[in-house]
């Protein structure tokens, strides 16, 4: 009976997160699919517009260099290092540039102390040690006991935590992008709007993966006898 009762409770708290990272996927995927086939009016590649923004902002100690995979671009502050995927170095699209210039807002970011970012970079080791520990202690808690889900649901936290921080971490490097590309050159006034289009899509898979993290954390705390929740002592 309360195998079915959580099972159910589970679905319904989880569903709206799911509803909202599959309808921010899908939207981010077809918004780069659609800007990866309009060519940039300057013509140059992902990878030159991220050197250019950089440099026009004097940060001169970042290695850009191709990752493979699709939309899997990413700055690493710990080797200073802007990864950009293969659909992305080589593209002189506007997806690509956008994308491209998003990341290179993240080492903007690191170069002035954004202090946000620093604090999502230190976050790291705790999130994934808390995560894996957290699911741990939840799957003994579901079995064994009760009183167990509660510590894993403080654990997962820390997860939450991290997603919540990502948010103005993402917002304000594509802020940063928005203006960099303008003022830098890569791209027209005409195209500002077309490639800022790339950049608010994938903003919508953090909020996303915020709210799912957030839900998720709720459920567990339910679990633990909060909020009415059943609780086994």
């Amino acid at each position: 009976m309360f195998g079915d009762q959580y099972f159910f409770v589970h679905l319904l708290v989880m569903l709206p997160g799911l509803l909202l990272s599959l309808w921010a996927t899908f939207y981010t995927r077809s918004t780069f699919a659609k800007y990866s086939q309009v060519p940039s009016r300057q013509g140059i590649t992902g990878a030159e517009a991220a050197a250019t923004m950089l440099a026009r902002n004097n940060v001169r100690d970042v290695a850009i260099e191709r990752t493979p995979g699709t939309l899997t671009d990413h700055y690493d502050p710990t080797t200073k290092t802007l990864r950009l995927s293969e659909s992305v170095y080589d593209s002189t699209s506007l997806a690509a540039i956008g994308v491209a210039c998003h990341e290179a807002g993240h080492a903007l970011q690191h170069a002035t102390g954004y202090a946000a970012l620093g604090l999502r970079t230190a976050m790291v080791p705790a999130v994934t040690i808390g995560t894996n520990a957290a699911y741990v202690l939840l799957f003994i808690g579901f079995l064994f006991s009760p009183k167990m889900i509660l510590w894993g649901a403080i654990l997962f936290s820390v997860a939450v935590l991290f997603t919540l921080v990502t948010l103005p971490v993402e917002w304000n490097a594509s802020a940063r992008a928005k203006v960099a590309m303008r003022s830098s050159g890569v791209i027209t006034q005409a195209e500002t709007d077309d490639a800022a289009q790339v950049l608010n899509a994938a903003f919508l898979t953090y909020v996303a993966a915020a709210v799912t993290a957030l839900l998720e954390l709720l459920y567990y705390l339910w679990r633990a006898g909060l909020f009415g929740g059943r609780r086994d002592d």
